[in-house]
C-alpha cells in the first residue's frame, strides 16, 4: 500500500509568542486535507527558530510539499525567509502561497524564484485540486483549477476566481488541534480573561469596502456556522483547555439578526466575556431581545469600523454607513455595557490635512459621549485590486493615488519588494508616500497624546501607577489641544511601556 503524500503546513512568524493564537488558516487547511493527505503544522509565532525546524523537519522525513500561509505586513518578511531557506536547500521541493497576500499579490508573489503556486481566496478546494495535479503529474489540468495563480513558461496565469463556498469553512467538523503539540500555549491572560482564545465561527463579509482586505478575499460573500458547532468547540475549548474569554475573529461577527440569535443564544449560555468585529448599523438593527442576550453573554468590546467623520467619504468607499450611525452605536454600546473600538482611517489623498483635523475633532467629540470608547488610529492606505476581480471603485480609488513628488502610485512587482520598509508600513496602515512630514508628525503627536491620555483598557501588563502619571501629563496637551512635540509624553514612555493593541491586539 503507498504511503499518503505528507503536506507541511507553515504558519510564518507574525506576532510575539505571548501573543500567539491558534493558527486558524493552517488548522482549516490541515482539517480539509483529511482523508486525502497527511499533514504536520509549524507555527512560528510559537516557534521562535521555525525556519531551522522547518528545515530539520523536510531533512529527516519525506515531505512532498509545502504550504505557507501569508498576510502581508511583517508575515510577509518572515515567509520569504522560510521559502528561500527551503528552496536552497530543498529546491524540489513546491512551494505554494496562500491567504491574504498572494490574494490581492499574486503577480508579484510569483514573480519571485521561491514560490510555485499562489492559492487565491478560500484555499481548501484549490490546495486539494493543486495537490492531485502535482502528484498525478498531470499538470495540463493546472488551468481548470479556480482560484489557482501559477507559471506556463514564462508567463503567469491567472485562473478565474474560485466561487465563495461554505462547504468548505469546515463549518461541520472540528479543527486538529493536536496538531500543534500543546494546544494550551495558545490561551493567554488579557484584557478578557486569564485564558483567552482566538476563535472564527464564521467567514466573509457581505458589504464590498473599497479599502478592505475581507472584502477582496471573498467578494461579498459570507456563511455562519451552524449554532450546534459553535457549542460543541465552546464546550471543547473550556472543558479542555480551560478557557475562560473568546477573542472571535469573525470578520464581521453581527450581521443578519435572525441568523445571529442562535448563536447569542450559545454565547449567553456559556457566559464568557467576548470581543468581536461589529458594524454600527448591525448594532443598531439588534432588537431588545438581542441586545438582552448580548448583556448576558458578556460581550465586553466590538470593533467598529467608524472610518471618517465625513458621509462623503463612507459612500466614496462603499462602507455602507453612516457617521450619525457612528454616534448611535456608541451610545447603544454605553448603555448596554459594551466598550466600542472605533477605527478610524487618517489622511485620505482628497484633502488629507483637512479630514485629517476633522477626524481628530471627532474623535474628541466621541470622548464626550463616551469617554471609555477605545481608538484605533490607521492611515487610508487602499491596495491593489486582486487579479480577476473587477472592481471599479477599487480601481478607481488606486489610480487616484500619489507618490510624495506627486506622480502616480506605482505599486511593487515583487514579493520582496512589498517587503521593503517603505510598503510594509503602508500595507500595515501606518505611513503612506503622500504623508507630508508636517502631517505625519501631526498624527503621530495627536495619537501620542491621545493614547497616554486615555490609555487602553486592554492594557493589563503596564503598572497603574505609570498609566496614571502618563494620564496626568498628557491631559493638559489634550484639553487645550497641545499636541505639537510631545517631549514629556515621549521621555516618559521609554519607562513606561504602554500597550499599543494595533501592534498586538488583545
Amino acid at each position: 500500500m503507498t504511503a499518503r503524500k505528507h503536506i507541511l503546513l507553515i504558519n510564518p512568524t507574525i506576532t510575539k509568542r505571548r501573543s500567539a493564537r491558534f493558527p486558524l488558516a493552517v488548522l482549516n487547511l490541515s482539517a480539509s486535507l483529511a482523508g486525502e493527505y497527511t499533514s504536520s503544522i509549524i507555527d512560528g509565532n510559537v516557534d521562535r527558530d521555525f525556519v531551522a525546524t522547518t528545515l530539520r523537519t523536510l531533512g529527516s522525513r519525506r515531505i512532498d510539499a509545502v504550504g505557507i500561509s501569508v498576510m502581508g505586513g511583517p508575515q510577509l518578511k518572515t515567509a520569504i525567509a522560510v521559502s528561500r531557506a527551503i528552496r536552497a536547500r530543498f529546491p524540489a521541493t513546491p512551494i505554494i502561497w496562500g491567504g491574504h497576500f498572494p490574494t490581492i499579490c499574486a503577480e508579484p508573489t510569483l514573480n519571485v524564484p521561491y514560490v510555485d503556486y499562489a492559492i487565491r481566496g478560500q484555499g481548501e478546494e484549490t490546495l486539494s485540486q493543486l495537490l492531485d495535479a502535482l502528484f498525478s503529474g498531470d499538470t495540463d489540468t493546472f488551468a481548470a483549477i479556480d482560484g489557482l495563480s501559477w507559471r506556463s513558461g514564462d508567463q503567469i496565469v491567472h485562473n478565474k476566481n474560485r466561487a465563495f463556498s461554505s462547504a468548505s469553512l469546515s463549518l461541520a467538523r472540528s479543527l486538529p488541534y493536536e496538531r500543534l503539540g500543546n494546544p494550551r500555549q495558545y490561551v493567554a491572560r488579557t484584557y478578557l480573561g486569564r485564558r483567552t482564545t482566538g476563535y472564527q465561527a464564521a467567514l466573509g463579509c457581505r458589504f464590498r469596502c473599497t479599502f478592505c482586505g475581507v472584502a477582496a478575499m471573498f467578494r461579498g460573500k459570507t456563511a455562519l456556522p451552524a449554532a450546534e458547532r459553535l457549542e460543541r468547540d465552546l464546550q471543547f475549548l473550556t472543558t479542555r483547555l480551560g478557557v475562560d474569554a473568546v477573542q472571535f475573529y469573525d470578520h464581521n461577527f453581527f450581521d443578519r439578526e435572525v441568523e445571529m440569535v442562535p448563536l447569542l443564544e450559545v454565547l449567553a449560555k456559556f457566559e464568557l466575556p467576548w470581543w468581536c468585529f461589529a458594524r454600527s448599523d448591525a448594532l443598531l438593527n439588534l432588537s431588545d431581545h438581542s441586545w438582552s442576550l448580548v448583556r448576558k453573554s458578556r460581550l465586553r468590546m466590538a470593533y467598529i469600523g467608524a472610518e471618517s467623520p465625513s458621509d462623503w467619504l463612507l459612500h466614496d468607499v462603499r462602507k455602507g454607513t453612516r457617521i450619525d450611525q457612528t454616534l448611535e452605536a456608541v451610545e447603544k454600546c454605553r448603555s448596554n455595557g459594551v466598550i466600542p473600538e472605533l477605527s478610524f482611517m487618517l489622511a485620505p489623498p482628497e484633502d488629507p490635512e483637512g479630514e485629517t483635523e476633522k477626524t481628530f475633532e471627532f474623535i474628541r467629540h466621541i470622548k464626550r459621549i463616551h469617554s471609555k470608547t477605545e481608538i484605533m488610529l490607521y492611515i487610508y492606505a487602499p491596495l491593489p485590486p486582486a487579479p480577476g476581480s473587477r472592481n471599479p471603485q477599487v480601481e478607481r480609488a488606486v489610480s487616484n493615488l500619489r507618490d510624495s513628488t506627486g506622480a502616480p502610485l506605482v505599486f511593487p512587482t515583487t514579493a520582496d519588494e512589498w517587503a521593503d520598509r517603505q510598503w510594509l508600513t503602508y500595507w500595515c496602515h501606518t505611513d503612506v508616500p503622500w504623508l507630508t512630514p508636517r502631517l505625519r508628525n501631526r498624527i503621530r503627536d495627536f495619537t501620542t497624546v491621545l493614547g497616554c491620555r486615555f490609555p487602553t483598557v486592554t492594557d493589563i501588563r503596564s503598572p497603574l501607577w505609570g498609566k496614571s502619571a502618563l494620564r496626568t501629563l498628557a491631559s493638559w496637551r489634550y484639553r487645550y489641544q497641545r499636541y505639537g512635540r510631545p517631549w514629556e509624553l515621549d521621555f516618559s514612555k521609554r519607562f513606561i511601556r504602554l500597550w499599543d493593541p494595533r501592534v498586538s491586539g488583545l
